[in-house]
């Protein structure tokens, strides 16, 4: 088997049973491995310590399979990885119902770094972004048809990422039948259309799938502001528990229409929503001008900080949303913010929130935090697969 051997003292991280190895790391390549194929990886004094599939683009070089040197990378090993993440999922009562939806397997929370396979309504929605697993893509297709059998599996590797490890983005039905243009699944009663096509990621934010269960605690006979609303899965869930007047923004026009037609799926009062297609750093300076409050607001905007040279920047995008925000809340008002950068550490946003809330001359106090639901799972040895943070923050 081809080998990597690292350099000194640069084993402590796989110690710990992280399974990132970069390409600073390395000292010696024996032989000449091919994108994603399977190598030895050995410590400086040349114990073997792991295997894993080797990136020559990626500054991730290296990403651990198993810890045991002596295990062997074939299609058992992937049933065994794939067959246990299923079955853990259905013992949290996840992807028991038809119509439902979950996130099935999570990169390297489920032993393989760079797959993510979601379910919507029984159809496959996969994404492949590390070398290791597209060297094995057919093999992980044919055993999800083994394991979860009769189901379409549609492929959403379009994204940039992809580029990291020298791969082309690439999307497309893998096997099976092709979905219709909308897919309706149920979420806590509530049922929303996705487009697995060309939605935000696989087709829509399954990790909210708890905290829009809890926004409904809160929304009851409020209005309430939902900012980078995309398909409004916020503002349907507060309308379903009873929100007076929702507000949406978002800057694509696509993504306010769809909010509309999951309004009128779970046939609730149009009436009581207002879609603003708009810039909501700029909206909400508009709506200062014009004193307009609300009880309730939801902050859940796009990574904002994608590298570590972007975590100034980002963090002042952050506090300066979030200032906004707290200028816009009625005495009692509740504000929801998010962040799904994993490169800003809790508690930097708490420390955020608290700027911006200092700022805004409001004084507040978390009640709640709010992370991903349970089926975006963090393995103690990757603590990077915990990215979404959220704080519930009522004013006085």
């Amino acid at each position: 088997m081809k080998t990597i051997i690292l350099k000194l003292d640069r084993h402590d991280s796989l110690k710990r049973k992280h399974p990132w190895i970069f390409s600073g790391a390395i000292n010696v390549v024996q032989g000449k491995p091919e994108s994603g194929e399977t190598v030895l990886v050995r410590n400086a004094e040349g114990e073997a310590i792991a295997v894993g599939a080797w990136s020559p683009v990626s500054q991730i070089r290296c990403r651990v399979w198993s810890f045991d040197p002596a295990e062997i990378i074939d299609k058992e090993f992937f049933r065994f990885k794939l067959e246990a993440a299923i079955n853990r999922r259905h013992a949290l009562g996840y992807d028991m119902e038809p119509g439902g939806a979950c996130r099935l397997f999570y990169s390297e929370s489920d032993g393989l770094p760079g797959l993510i396979v979601d379910s919507y309504a029984g159809t496959l929605v996969c994404q492949i972004l590390s070398a290791g697993v597209e060297y094995w893509k057919d093999t992980i297709a044919g055993l999800l048809r083994e394991l979860l059998p009769g189901r379409a599996i549609y492929e959403r590797s379009d994204v940039e990422v992809r580029g990291k490890e020298g791969l082309q983005p690439r999307s497309g039905l893998v096997s099976g039948t092709e979905p219709p243009e909308w897919i309706v699944f149920s979420e806590n009663g509530i049922r929303y259309r996705v487009d697995i096509r060309h939605g935000h990621k696989t087709g829509f934010y399954l990790d909210q799938c708890n905290n829009r269960r809890k926004i409904r605690h809160y929304a009851k006979s409020s209005e309430m502001l939902n900012c980078f609303s995309y398909s409004g899965g916020f503002a349907v869930a507060a309308l379903a528990a009873g929100a007076g007047h929702v507000v949406n923004i978002d800057s694509s026009r696509t993504a306010l229409t769809l909010v509309e037609e999951n309004v009128r799926l779970n046939n609730l009062p149009l009436s009581q929503v207002e879609n603003i297609e708009a810039n909501v750093f700029e909206q909400l300076r508009a709506f200062r001008r014009q004193q307009r409050l609300f009880d309730l607001i939801v902050l859940d905007p796009p990574k904002l900080v994608d590298s570590k040279q972007a975590l100034n920047r980002g963090a002042r995008a952050y506090k300066d949303v979030n200032m906004q925000a707290f200028a816009l809340l009625r005495p009692g008002g509740m504000l929801v913010t998010f962040s799904c950068s994993s490169l800003l550490a809790p508690a930097l946003m708490q420390k955020i929130v608290a700027d911006a809330a200092l700022d805004a001359g409001r004084q507040g106090r978390i009640i709640d935090r709010l992370g991903q639901s349970a089926d975006h799972p963090v393995a103690l040895n990757f603590p990077e697969a915990e990215y979404l943070k959220g704080l519930c923050v009522q004013v006085e």
